[in-house]
């Protein structure tokens, strides 16, 4: 009985020890992510107002008549230096905020938080897909595929957990990736080109999301079994089975939506996604 009772008691201060670094990892993860919001903030607010700057330098040249004075030549050059500026400080804007996106979707995760937010989906669902791409890519050069985006307009903010979807479309993704890629690797095929296929849409009281690539397929016996936990088809070590188990907990066990996957064999595997909106 004292042998039993000591035991609990060693694993209660096992799970405390784990919970505690748990909690020491999440408060260093949330200093981090703060520390790089700050400088991040700083790129989003001066590319805006070099964006002003660079429309004053216009109107003050128009005003000065400085481009009537010119040969063609040199106004061309101006106007080329001027549209380039622009479009640098769009794409600083642009990744600036996609790269806050992320630091804040960290931020909440690392603080555990799992509370619903009005969410632009499409703009989660292209983040965390992009972001998926390039861990493969840095993983393996060799790697390319086309992505095929269609995001509907005026789709209404959806109420999600915005850390859990991109979870979703981060292992999605990363198993398209994986299927293109073995597909690229084995087919005798010259004109085989990897598609990954996008589609984000509006469906009555439902916003579905489609997520389908052109890599080697998966048997039906196979597909019958792909929400199982601890059910991979990949090699040992490649796979931990858990993926797309916890996709189907996070979309219908936390979203209450439905997530189904259609395939055909050295064909496509289709996933579809379908969330209320609420």
């Amino acid at each position: 009985m004292r042998n039993h009772i000591f035991k609990r008691l060693a694993f209660f201060e096992k799970m405390m020890s784990r919970q505690e670094k748990m909690a020491e990892l999440g408060t260093l993860s949330a200093g981090i992510v703060h520390e790089i919001q700050n400088p991040l903030n700083f790129v989003i607010n001066f590319s805006k107002l070099s964006s002003k700057l660079i429309a004053d330098l216009e109107d003050t040249l128009r005003e000065m008549k400085i481009q009537d004075s010119i040969n063609n030549e040199q106004k061309n050059e101006i106007n080329d230096i001027i549209a380039d500026l622009k479009c640098n400080i769009s794409k600083i804007e642009e990744n600036g905020a996609r790269a806050s996106s992320i630091v804040r979707s960290i931020l909440l995760y690392s603080r555990g938080h799992e509370e619903l937010v009005p969410t632009n989906l499409s703009q989660i669902v292209h983040e965390y897909a992009w972001l998926s791409y390039h861990a493969v890519k840095a993983n393996n050069k060799n790697f390319n595929v086309n992505i095929v985006e269609n995001y509907e307009e005026g789709i209404p903010a959806l109420s999600i957990i915005p850390q859990e979807i991109g979870r979703v479309i981060v292992n999605i993704v990363n198993n398209a990736c994986y299927a293109v890629f073995v597909k690229s690797r084995a087919t005798l095929d010259i004109h085989y080109a990897p598609i990954i296929k996008i589609d984000v849409t509006m469906e009555k009281s439902h916003v579905k999301i489609v997520i389908e690539d052109n890599g080697q397929g998966i048997p039906d016996d196979v597909r019958r079994q792909l929400f199982i936990p601890f059910f991979t088809t990949k090699p040992i070590g490649e796979g931990t089975g858990l993926g797309l188990s916890i996709c189907k907990s996070i979309i219908e066990g936390k979203h209450h939506g439905h997530i189904d996957v259609e395939s055909q064999l050295n064909n496509f595997t289709r996933f579809i996604i379908s969330i209320p909106v609420k």
